[in-house]
C-alpha cells in the first residue's frame, strides 16, 4: 500500500453535467462503499434523489443539506479512494459559475483535471472556463468525459462532434496528454468497464486509464524553495525553521541562500515526521537547521544562491476575478501568496481573454468570472516566481480590505524589469525638517461629501483662515485636477479610482513638502478613501460635509443634479451612482443651516488637539 502512487485529479465542468455522479460511481465500481453507507445511499436516493427507482450516486459526494437539496454542488469536495494498483485524492468542484472560485482551489492541487461535457448540450461557456483555469492553473494532463451518452443513443456522431470541437479549442493551451471517453456515469457505462451500448468505440475504461496515466510532471521540479512559516526555538541552544517545501530537493549540507536578507548557511540537519532524514522532497514538511545563524524570519525563502526566485513590486499576472463588484485599477487590495501579506493594486488590465475563442479585448474592469492579464504593484517587494516554474510562490489571491472578502486570485507570470531598476534615492531633508522650517506639522485635510455639499466652500474658507495665520497650504479641488492632472480621466467607477488614486500620491508628496493640504473631493467610495488614508498615514484626517441630498438637489450650483435626474450624466453619485457615506470621519460636519465660520472654526480647533 505504501508503495502505490498517489494523483490528485479534479472533476470539472457546468451544472448537472454529473460531476458528483461519477465521482459516487468510481467510489461504488471501486468496492470503496461499506454496506451500512449504501443502505443509506438508497434511502438517501428515495428522498433526494434525481435518478427515479435508481441510486442517486451523486449523493455520495454532495454532502452539505443544501445541495442535496438543490442537485447541485456548492463546496469543494474531497474524497479519496484507493484501488490495487493507485491511491486517488479526487476534488469534485462547482459547475455554478458563482463559484467560479471554488473550482480555483480545487485545481490549484491537481495533477489532472477530468472535464465533464453534457452529450445533448455539448460544449459550453463553463466547459470552456474551467478548462482554461485548468490550464493556468499548470495542469497538464486532460481527461474529457462526454456523459449521459445514454440520452443520445449511444450516438457515435454526437461524441466525435464534441470531440473534435473539443480538441479545436484547446489547440493553444498547452496540454500534454487530453484523452476522451464516451460514459453513462449513471448506468456505468465505459467508467470500470467497457460497455457493450457503445461497440463503435475502441478505447478503454475510464478506471483503468487513471490508474497508468503518468500525471507526475508536477512533482519533477526544478528549483529549490523553502518558504519558512515558522522559527522553532525552544531554548536558547537551539533555533531551526519550520515549512513546507514548495519546489525542489533537499539536501543536508546544501547552501541555503534567504532572499531577503541575501546572507546564506548550510543545511546541519533535516528533520520530519519520520526522524531525522538526509534528503527532503517538494511537499515534506520538515524543520531545517543551518550551521550558522543567520537573520531568518517568518515569510522568509531560502533557496540555492545559485537559483534563486527574485523579490519585485511590479509583475504580470493572469487574474482570474471572483467578485460581484468589479476589480477596478487603482483600488487597493491586499495581496497574499504563501509567505507575504502586502498592499498592491492592478497598474494596468493588458486585456481581458474571451472565454469562447481565447481571444484578447480591451476592457478598463474585470467582472466576475473575468480572467485577465495585468500589471500590478505591491506596496512592498516580494519574493516571486513564475507560476509555471513554481506553483507555490507563484499564485496568489486579492483580498477586498474593507470586507476581507477574497475576491480574485492569480497566477504570476513574470516579473517587470522596472522594478529591478528603480530604487528608492536617499533624500538628506526629511520631511521632518521641511516641516520645521515652516514651523507647522503637515496634514492632508480630505474633504468628501456628495456634489453640492458645500466641500470646496469650506475648504476655500478654511484655507483664507490657516493662510491668514501664516500657515503654508495648498487646495486639491475636484473639478481644479480634471483641467490638468487628471483630464484624460472620465467618471466610470475605473475612472473614479484612478483619480483619486493620483489626487492621494500628489497630497502625500505635497504632505511631505511640510505643507498642509485640503482636498475637496466627492471621493464616493470608502475602500479608495481608504487607501488615501493608508498612504498618507498620520497626516490624514477625513472631513465628511454632511449634507442631504435633497438639500443638494436645492442648491444645485452647477446644474449636474438637474442634468444628471434627466439622465443626461450616468454615474452621478447621489442619483444613480453610489455614495459610500464615511462611517467614522476624524471630523463629521453636518452642513445645512451652520455658518462657515462655525465650521472653520471647529476644523481648527480638532486640528489644535492634534
Amino acid at each position: 500500500m505504501a508503495d502505490k502512487s498517489l494523483l490528485r485529479f479534479i472533476t470539472c465542468g457546468s451544472v448537472d453535467d454529473g460531476k458528483s455522479t461519477l465521482i459516487g460511481r468510481l467510489l461504488y465500481d471501486s468496492k470503496q462503499i461499506m454496506d451500512d453507507q449504501i443502505g443509506t445511499l438508497e434511502r438517501d436516493s428515495r428522498k433526494f434523489g434525481t435518478t427515479g427507482d435508481d441510486i442517486d450516486f451523486a449523493l455520495l459526494v454532495d454532502g452539505l443539506e443544501s445541495e442535496r437539496e438543490q442537485g447541485i454542488t456548492i463546496d469543494v469536495a474531497y474524497r479519496y479512494f484507493s484501488t490495487k494498483k493507485r491511491k486517488f485524492i479526487v476534488a469534485d468542484t462547482p459547475g455554478h459559475e458563482q463559484y467560479t472560485r471554488n473550482m480555483a482551489t480545487g485545481a490549484s492541487t491537481a495533477d489532472l483535471a477530468i472535464v465533464l461535457i453534457d452529450a445533448q448540450k455539448g460544449i459550453i461557456t463553463q466547459t470552456k472556463r474551467h478548462t482554461h483555469i485548468a490550464a493556468l492553473t499548470g495542469i497538464k494532463n486532460i481527461v474529457v468525459c462526454v456523459n449521459k451518452m445514454d440520452l443520445v443513443d449511444y450516438s457515435e456522431e454526437a461524441f466525435n462532434r464534441i470531440k473534435d470541437d473539443y480538441h479545436g479549442f484547446i489547440a493553444d493551451m498547452g496540454f500534454e496528454s487530453v484523452a476522451m471517453f464516451p460514459l453513462s456515469a449513471r448506468y456505468g457505462d465505459n467508467m470500470t468497464e467497457i460497455s457493450s451500448n457503445m461497440p463503435w468505440y475502441d478505447g478503454g475504461a475510464l478506471l483503468s486509464y487513471l490508474e497508468d496515466v503518468d500525471a507526475t510532471l508536477a512533482t519533477k521540479n526544478k528549483s529549490l524553495r523553502f518558504p519558512v512559516q515558522s522559527v522553532n526555538r525552544p531554548d536558547l541552544n537551539h533555533r531551526s525553521y519550520r515549512g513546507t517545501i514548495a519546489s525542489g530537493i533537499l539536501n543536508v549540507g546544501d547552501d541555503l541562500f534567504d532572499v531577503k536578507t541575501g546572507q546564506s548557511a548550510k543545511v546541519s540537519s533535516i528533520l520530519s515526521q519520520d526522524g531525522e532524514v538526509p534528503v527532503a522532497h517538494i511537499g515534506d514538511a520538515v524543520d531545517v537547521s543551518l550551521s550558522t545563524e543567520i537573520d531568518v524570519s517568518r515569510g522568509h525563502v531560502l533557496a540555492l544562491r545559485s537559483d534563486a526566485p527574485k523579490q519585485s513590486n511590479q509583475f504580470q499576472a493572469h487574474v482570474i476575478w471572483f467578485d460581484n463588484d468589479p476589480m477596478l485599477p487603482g483600488r487597493d487590495y491586499i495581496l497574499q501568496t504563501i509567505n507575504n501579506d502586502t498592499r498592491a493594486s492592478i497598474t494596468s488590465i493588458k486585456y481581458k481573454i474571451d472565454i469562447n475563442d481565447l481571444g484578447q479585448g480591451n476592457t478598463k474592469t474585470l467582472s466576475m468570472n473575468d480572467i485577465g492579464v495585468c500589471n500590478l504593484s505591491t506596496r512592498q517587494s516580494i519574493v516571486i516566481d513564475a507560476y509555471k516554474d513554481v506553483k507555490r510562490l507563484g499564485a496568489f489571491v486579492l483580498i477586498d480590505p474593507m470586507t476581507n472578502r477574497t475576491v480574485g486570485a492569480g497566477m504570476i507570470d513574470f516579473s517587470l524589469y522596472r522594478s529591478d531598476n528603480i530604487q528608492w534615492q536617499d533624500i538628506d531633508v526629511t520631511p521632518k525638517k521641511r516641516a520645521e522650517i515652516k514651523s507647522q506639522t503637515p496634514r492632508v485635510l480630505w474633504c468628501t461629501g456628495l456634489s453640492g455639499s458645500g466641500k470646496s466652500t469650506v475648504a476655500n474658507a478654511l484655507e483664507k483662515s490657516l493662510h491668514a495665520q501664516g500657515h503654508h497650504t495648498y487646495i486639491l479641488d475636484g473639478d481644479n485636477v480634471r483641467h490638468g492632472l487628471n483630464k484624460d480621466l472620465g467618471f466610470t467607477d475605473a475612472d473614479r479610482v484612478e483619480n483619486i488614486r493620483r489626487v492621494a500620491e500628489v497630497a502625500k508628496l505635497m504632505s511631505d513638502a511640510g505643507l498642509i493640504v485640503i482636498a475637496s473631493f466627492i471621493s464616493p467610495y470608502a475602500a479608495d478613501r481608504k487607501m488615501a488614508r493608508d498612504l498618507i498615514g498620520d497626516h490624514f484626517v477625513e472631513i465628511f460635509i454632511d449634507t442631504p441630498v435633497e438639500e443638494c438637489i436645492k442648491r444645485d450650483p452647477k446644474g449636474l443634479y438637474k442634468k444628471a435626474l434627466a439622465g443626461e450624466i450616468p454615474n452621478f453619485p447621489g442619483v444613480n451612482s453610489v455614495y459610500e457615506s464615511p462611517q467614522s470621519p476624524d471630523i463629521h460636519i453636518h452642513n445645512h443651516g451652520v455658518e462657515i465660520a462655525d465650521i472653520v472654526l471647529r476644523i481648527e480647533n480638532h486640528l489644535a488637539k492634534m
